[in-house]
């Protein structure tokens, strides 16, 4: 079934992020360029899930959502969307879910697997329940995407920020950051718009 979000209400929601746009860029992390550690968490359907996993892919679009987020729910099917796109060129979709449960229970792990269940995630759902992947990259809100690309025995940063410029209305995008990004990694072309400023529901950081 699909979520229907209130246009007023991500438009309020969206009015208060921009407000919070220094907090969220100011939690420290990759930079453009930076190469990516290698983290291992915990998928929706039980196994572990490592970076050093995707050894054969071309690079990793790495997004930083959670279940009760608002922006998160209206970009879940562009989500979706991208990873069917570009998983079989080499660039599948990681969704990373950092939101503290005892905050928001909606994220508990049990309630994770129900979505990508509901939603037939067709690419992993990790919890990252120590939030500490999350400070690795310097997400702030959800949704927050990273597009990674391989380099050598590494994956470095080349894109971080939006998913795109239109987090109430899919229909009314104009700049399709991620899916532009990855389209010119795939063909071969450096990335234009390397860093935007996200706008989602600011994480609750644990013990803060």
């Amino acid at each position: 079934m699909k979520i229907k979000v209130s246009r007023w209400v991500l438009m309020v929601l969206f009015l208060v992020s921009l407000g919070r746009l220094a907090h969220a860029q100011g939690q420290g992390g990759y930079q453009v360029g930076d190469a990516v550690s290698n983290f291992r968490l915990k998928n929706t359907d039980g196994s572990m899930v490592s970076l050093s996993d995707f050894t054969n892919s071309k690079g990793i679009i790495v997004v930083f959502t959670s279940n009760h987020c608002p922006f998160a729910k209206a970009y879940e099917d562009r989500i979706i969307a991208l990873n069917n796109k570009f998983a079989g060129q080499g660039y599948p979709v990681i969704a990373i879910n950092p939101s503290d449960p005892g905050t928001h229970q909606d994220d508990t792990f049990e309630k994770m697997k129900e979505r990508a269940t509901a939603k037939h995630y067709g690419y992993p759902y990790l919890v990252d329940d120590m939030q500490q992947v999350a400070r690795k990259f310097g997400a702030g809100r959800t949704p927050q995407a990273f597009v990674l690309q391989k380099n050598g025995a590494q994956f470095a940063v080349r894109y971080m920020g939006m998913i795109d410029d239109n987090p109430q209305d899919a229909a009314g995008v104009t700049k399709l950051y991620v899916d532009e990004a990855v389209t010119n990694l795939v063909g071969g072309k450096p990335v234009v718009t390397t860093i935007t400023k996200p706008v989602g529901c600011a994480i609750k950081w644990k013990n803060q």
